[in-house]
Order: structure tokens, then C-alpha cells, then sequence
């Protein structure tokens, strides 16, 4: 079976790539800097350079492909939604003039809502595109990955992280890792077609309010949620050196929620997956403090 897998040193693809050489698999890897590939892995991979908002590179390198997982790169452009839906035009692409049989994207809770939800805006129009192809396709509605707290780690350091969502307000809160292994599970499974849409929620939703007590508890570094204004976020985040765009993307994931906005895909044994908060920021967060 080939296997091919798009931003393999992310937060899910470089679990993707391992699980699928502990099953005894050489994926294809479709990666823009080769030299960022653990050099025990790139031996036992095929590597194709690509930068997949090259539209002729991505079909190329998915020649006879039976399954892809997609993943949309980080966005660098004014229009993250709109770089999204570009590049999403590509896997399209790919999979209509390969004929791939299966495509696991990477999509995310509120691309159902798909308008209103900053860069995920983007992720909507990538599910659309995937839908327009008639090809098997499976869209992985993820929750908040733990990892984003990585790049909070200075908040976390000072006892006090930023929202602009109401701090009881409760969100499925994710394992990269787990959401590897329903996608590297679905990539290997042969006897599922047609357009599937499938949560992936974690263990429990929680509110920033509940996740920073349990960061506080596992790494022992007092820690609160405070909600602030949209105005005093966006300043913020233009002080990083964002652009109004990128601004107005990461906002929206945010304020979009806050309108009665109520997921697709409900928690049952399916959309759960088993690693918690506290066992994460004990193993990953807490060595970093």
C-alpha cells in the first residue's frame, strides 16, 4: 500500500509517518525542507520535495498513491483562510488526477459552521473542494491541540493566559498523538468510501478555566485564565509582528464560538480519544518549565 503523508514533522504528521513504519509501511513524505526529517526516519521513507502550494509539484509527488493524509501548512500570507482554500485546491487536484482512493484531511471543529471562523474558514473550503472530487474522503473534525500551549510558555511562566472566550466556556481538548492514530488507523483501513466526517474531541471538554487548574496541578506552576477584550488581544498579537489578517484569522477561531455555536459531531465513544490534559503538561509541558 502506498501511503502518502503531507507536513510529516508537524504536531500530527510526524506520529502519522512513525505509526506507519512500526506497521511495517515506507510512506511517501511530501515535505519543503528535508533536512528537518529525523535522519533515522528519512532512511526509511521516500522522500518528495514539495511546497504544496505548488499545484503541479503535489500531483506529481502523489503519482500512484492509494491513501493521503493532507494537512494544510501553517499560513504566512495576509489571507491565512484564503491560502488555505488554495492549497486545499491542490490536494483536491492531486486526488482527482491520481485517482487516490482515500484521503484522511486534517480539518477541524467549526469548518461545519464554514463561515465566521477565521483560518478555519479556509479548512472549509478544503473539505469542499475534497467533496467536489466524488473520491472517498475523511474529514477529521479536530478539537484544541494540547501542543498549542507550547507557544504560550511564557503566560504560563508569568501565571496568567489571555482569551478572548469566556473562561467557563467548555471545548474538546486533543492529543496530537491521538488524533495521528485515528488518522493512521483510517489510512490503513481499506473497507470504508464515500464522504465521512468524524470527530476528534479528546478526552473530556474543558474550559480554559478547568485546563489551566490542571496545567497548575501537573507542572506545579500557579496558572489562571483571563478573559480580556478583543481589542487588547489584537493589539497583542499585532505587537508579535502579525499582520492585520493573521490578526483577524487566529481571532476568529475564537470569537467564533462564542455565538451559540454548538458541533457537528457529539462525544461518544467514536470522537473520544483517550490521553488526558494532566498526563500530557505532566510528560511534555512540565520539563519545559
Amino acid at each position: 500500500m502506498r501511503i502518502a503523508v503531507t507536513t510529516p514533522t508537524g504536531n500530527v504528521g510526524q506520529h502519522v509517518v512513525r505509526m506507519l513504519l512500526r506497521g511495517g509501511l515506507r510512506p511517501t513524505v511530501l515535505v519543503r525542507d528535508p533536512a528537518r526529517l529525523d535522519p533515522a526516519v528519512r532512511e526509511r521513507v521516500d522522500v518528495a520535495v514539495v511546497d504544496q502550494r505548488d499545484r503541479d509539484a503535489v500531483v506529481t509527488a502523489t503519482e500512484g498513491v492509494e491513501a493521503l493524509f493532507w494537512v494544510n501548512p501553517p499560513a504566512g500570507s495576509d489571507d491565512p483562510a484564503g491560502e488555505y482554500a488554495r492549497v486545499g485546491a491542490n490536494a483536491a487536484a492531486a486526488v482527482r488526477e491520481n485517482s487516490i482512493a482515500r484521503t484522511v484531511f486534517l480539518s477541524s471543529i467549526g469548518a461545519e459552521k464554514r463561515h465566521g471562523m477565521g483560518e478555519i474558514d479556509g479548512l472549509a473550503r478544503t473539505e469542499e473542494a475534497l467533496d467536489d472530487t466524488g473520491a472517498s474522503v475523511l474529514h477529521l473534525r479536530c478539537g484544541f491541540f494540547f501542543t498549542n500551549l507550547l507557544m504560550q510558555l511564557d503566560a504560563i511562566r508569568a501565571g496568567v493566559i489571555p482569551i478572548v472566550l469566556p473562561v467557563d466556556h467548555p471545548m474538546a481538548w486533543v492529543d496530537p498523538r491521538d488524533i495521528a492514530e485515528v488518522a493512521t488507523l483510517r489510512l490503513l483501513a481499506t473497507d470504508w468510501s464515500g464522504r465521512q466526517v468524524q470527530g476528534v474531541q479528546g478526552p473530556e471538554d474543558l474550559s480554559w478555566e478547568q485546563a489551566a487548574a490542571i496545567v497548575a496541578e501537573a507542572t506545579g506552576v500557579p496558572l489562571r485564565a483571563q478573559e480580556i477584550p478583543d481589542d487588547e488581544m489584537r493589539r497583542a498579537l499585532r505587537g508579535a509582528g502579525m499582520s492585520d489578517g493573521l490578526v483577524e484569522g487566529i481571532m476568529g477561531m475564537s470569537t467564533g464560538q462564542r455565538d451559540g455555536f454548538v458541533r457537528e459531531q457529539s462525544r461518544t465513544v467514536v470522537t473520544t480519544t483517550p490521553t488526558t490534559l494532566a498526563s500530557w503538561a505532566y510528560s511534555v509541558l512540565r520539563p519545559l518549565l
